[in-house]
């Protein structure tokens, strides 16, 4: 009987948790919410969408330090009160994560995130979803280096 890897994901008020475990290995990245918040703020980008990215390269990094991969295919399904250029609170449903065609059991699959952006008070709440279904691809360079780590423990 084959083990399949797990992704957990954990979240509170200031903190995500991306946590990949296979056997006994695992990794785990924290996005530190406020942090990141502020800069986005700071720089006027839209943190729904920056968020959505930084989630990906968290799962990406988090996956490959147990399991170095090519490629990482996602899905998930995103709810916000507006467009994502302009959300204050979003919802990520996630539904499948693939790396080189082996499957995460999900733990933790679905969270929400409210208060990421300062709304001006003629906001007007619209619901919007999407799905998103991507490949991300490991470049050669870095596979490697998650190789070389991988063999060295």
């Amino acid at each position: 009987m084959a083990v399949s890897p797990v992704l957990v994901i954990k979240t509170d008020d200031s903190v995500v948790s991306v946590r990949a475990r296979l056997y006994d290995d695992f990794a785990e990245h924290n996005i530190v919410l406020n942090s990141v918040i502020t800069y986005w703020w700071a720089n006027n980008m839209p943190p729904a969408l920056k968020f959505l990215e930084l989630f990906d390269s968290v799962i990406k990094r988090t996956i490959n330090e147990i399991m170095p991969h090519k490629n990482l295919k996602l899905k998930y399904d995103v709810t916000a009160n507006q467009t994502l250029e302009k959300a204050s609170e979003i919802e990520i449903n996630l539904i499948s994560v693939v790396a080189d065609d082996i499957g995460f059991k999900i733990d933790g699959n679905s969270f929400s995130l409210s208060g990421i952006r300062k709304v001006e008070d003629d906001f007007e709440s619209k619901e919007f979803s999407t799905t998103f279904d991507h490949v991300i691809e490991t470049p050669d360079i870095v596979l490697k280096k998650y190789r070389e780590m991988e063999n060295k423990n």
